[in-house]
This record gives C-alpha cells, structure tokens and sequence, in this order.
C-alpha cells in the first residue's frame, strides 16, 4: 500500500520497523511518539494502536497536500475497476 501511495502523491513515506520490545521502552516513551502500530500524515497522527484502511490513509494524505478526497468506490466499480 505505501509503495502505491508514493507513487500516486507527491510524498516521502519512512517506514519504521522494530521488535515490539523496542517499542515498549522508557527511551521510546521519552519520543513522545505514537504507540505502535501507527500511521503518522506529517505531524498528525492519524491512527495508533490499529491499523487503517487504504481510503482513510489516502483521505488524510489528501487533506494534507490540499488535494481532493477521493471517492470510496463500491464493491461493483472494484469487481469492474472503474475509475
């Protein structure tokens, strides 16, 4: 999914990958950084301690860079991929 959105929007996406120990540390806390799994859109945390659907990551990257929210499609434009 983020490999996708990076190359649909103008953004630079980090991924940051630990051992949950790591995640679970005095020092990690002091970061003041969300709890992990997150998904952070510039300085906004938009989910933490969840995961979030493609529509919603896409909705706030949207907002963001000033764009226009795309639409949910339904089931039928997904089975017949319409635009």
């Amino acid at each position: 999914m983020m490999p996708r959105l990076g190359d649909k929007y103008p953004v630079e996406i980090d991924i940051t990958s630990k051992p949950k120990s790591a995640y679970e540390t005095d020092e990690y806390f002091a970061l003041d950084l969300p709890v992990a799994p997150a998904v952070m859109v510039g300085d906004e945390i938009v989910v933490e301690g969840s995961d979030i659907s493609d529509h919603d990551l896409e909705v706030c990257i949207c907002r963001k860079l000033g764009l226009p929210e795309p639409q949910k499609k339904g089931l039928m434009d997904r089975l017949f991929k319409k635009s």
